[in-house]
Order: structure tokens, then sequence, then C-alpha cells
């Protein structure tokens, strides 16, 4: 039992040295945010695709036509460090994305003076399946700055106004009201299916 706490309170203080500051956040930058955003990328706390209590946000009226089958581009900035990954998914309606996942587990970590719980790592999906593109993306542990790359493919199939929902998933958080231990952008797509391609089953 005292080596697991010993463990755990190793983790909290390696992730403790790389965190500046109790909140993360990050801007979407393509494709084009459902919602107009500052330049942290707020507001962004509320589950599934951002915005506050206080701001729902104001809508853009973005849209991205994509070709289905195809690889597209997702290029983010975190503007406020946190460790963590990013999880993406797909969805006809926001109300048909997934939940946030939750941390496997709390620590006892954290910046201030005395160890508070905080976060630990989250669960990945090897195996993404629908609405979910691709999991564990650009995890990280250290501070990156300037505009960060990745890739995902769009399932052929066809879908106008379909909702690409990128997470943040903290590590080293005590969590926040509105969003937990995630902040949610969004990103409204026209997806045309390739008709030289087989259509790919199960998105909604």
């Amino acid at each position: 039992m005292k080596t697991t706490i010993l463990k755990k309170l190793s983790l909290a203080a390696a992730i403790g040295l790389v965190a500046t500051s109790a909140s993360a956040h990050f801007k979407l930058n393509s494709p084009a945010s459902w919602i107009e955003e500052d330049d942290r990328g707020d507001p962004q706390k509320l589950a599934p695709c951002g915005g506050t209590l206080a701001d729902g946000g104001t809508r853009t009226d973005a849209v991205t036509d994509v070709t289905g089958g195809q690889m597209l581009t997702i290029d983010i900035e975190e503007t406020i460090y946190h460790p963590g990954h990013y999880r993406v998914a797909l969805s006809s309606r926001m109300n048909l994305l997934p939940a946030d996942a939750m941390p496997l587990e709390m620590v006892m970590g954290g910046r201030g003076p005395e160890p508070r719980p905080v976060s630990g790592r989250f669960p990945i999906e090897e195996n993404p399946q629908p609405p979910v593109l691709a999991d564990g993306l650009l995890e990280n542990y250290e501070r990156r700055t300037g505009p960060i790359q990745t890739e995902v493919r769009i399932p052929n199939i066809d879908c106008e106004g379909c909702v690409l929902q990128i997470v943040q998933f903290m590590a080293d958080h005590p969590g926040h009201r509105e969003g937990g231990f995630s902040y949610h952008h969004c990103a409204m797509l026209n997806i045309t299916a390739d008709p030289d391609s087989p259509m790919d089953d199960g998105w909604m």
C-alpha cells in the first residue's frame, strides 16, 4: 500500500514539475470553429462543443467541405499548457457525441503549497469505434508552443452539417465546475462520400 501511494505521489510530483497553470486552454485553428474564439480559445469549457454557462458562444456559421475517406488536418494551439491528450469524434448531431472520459485515478499533486487530489492519466481507446475517430492524440507531458497539427481519416459517408469534436483531457488537474477535466471545440463539416470508394458503416 505504501509503495502504491509513493508511486502515485511521484507521478503527481513529476507532472507538477512541468505544469504551469491550473487551467489548460487550446485554440482550434483548423477546421474553422463553429463559435468565435478569443486568443486563448475561450469559451471552451462545456461539453460537447464549448461555451460556458455564462457564454454559450457566438456562432461563426463556418462549415468546412470535406471528401469522405480522406485525411483531414486538425490544427490547434495550446494557449495555456497542461499535460494530457486529445480525442476526436464525429457525429451527425451534437447530442450523439460521446461523453467525456473520466480519469483512471485521482492522485495527490497540484501546484499549490499543499498537495491536493488531481486527475491522473485518462483511458485511451486503442481501437476507436464510432463516433470516435481517434484517441490518445498529441499526448504530452511538456510545454509546446506554436501550432500543432495532426490528421484523422474522415469516414466515407454523406453527412451535411456533421459535427467534428476535439476534446482535450487534462492530467494533473483538480477539475472545474463546467467541464470537469476537459476542454472542447467543434467544427461543422459537410462530408461528401467518394463514389469510387466503399462506404463506411456505423456512423450516425
